[in-house]
């Protein structure tokens, strides 16, 4: 388990497991399905297993990913900063990386809420992440039936 150097505005320390939780990655991998096909959803489920963690702070992940801050009432992000304020480990988050030049975002794939939670603890706190590429073009759609 690693530890978060930076406290938040009430003292509170963000921990994190060395890994993500088995359970993160099927959760990942139904998110991506919505996006991609199955087949390209469990590669890049793959990828993020044997991915090495690399850390960035919550708010860059906010602001990469285009998504809107979730509130404390939210029921998830309510757990998870219980689990903060009990020092319990939050699992690490995954991410697929978004592409610049093409104005795609980035996808958090499991851990939006954690995300959250870590930001309205402290918006710098440094959080574990197994960041990949997307694998390959998705399936071609064609506009003609």
């Amino acid at each position: 388990m690693t530890k978060d150097s930076d406290k938040g505005h009430e003292g509170q320390q963000v921990l994190w497991r060395g890994d993500p939780e088995e359970h993160d990655y099927p959760a990942a991998a139904r998110y991506l399905s919505l996006l991609t096909d199955d087949a390209r959803a469990a590669a890049i489920v793959e990828s993020l297993r044997l991915a090495p963690l690399t850390h960035h702070v919550a708010k860059d992940i906010l602001r990469a990913s285009g998504l809107p801050l979730l509130t404390r009432d939210n029921p998830h992000v309510a757990s998870d900063l219980a689990k903060i304020a009990d020092g319990r480990p939050l699992s690490p988050v995954l991410l697929v990386r978004g592409d610049l030049d093409a104005g795609v975002a980035a996808q958090i794939a499991d851990g939006y809420h954690r995300v959250c939670a870590s930001y309205l603890t402290d918006e710098n706190t440094d959080i574990p992440v197994k960041l990949v590429a997307p694998i390959g073009p998705g399936p071609s759609r064609s506009l003609e039936p």
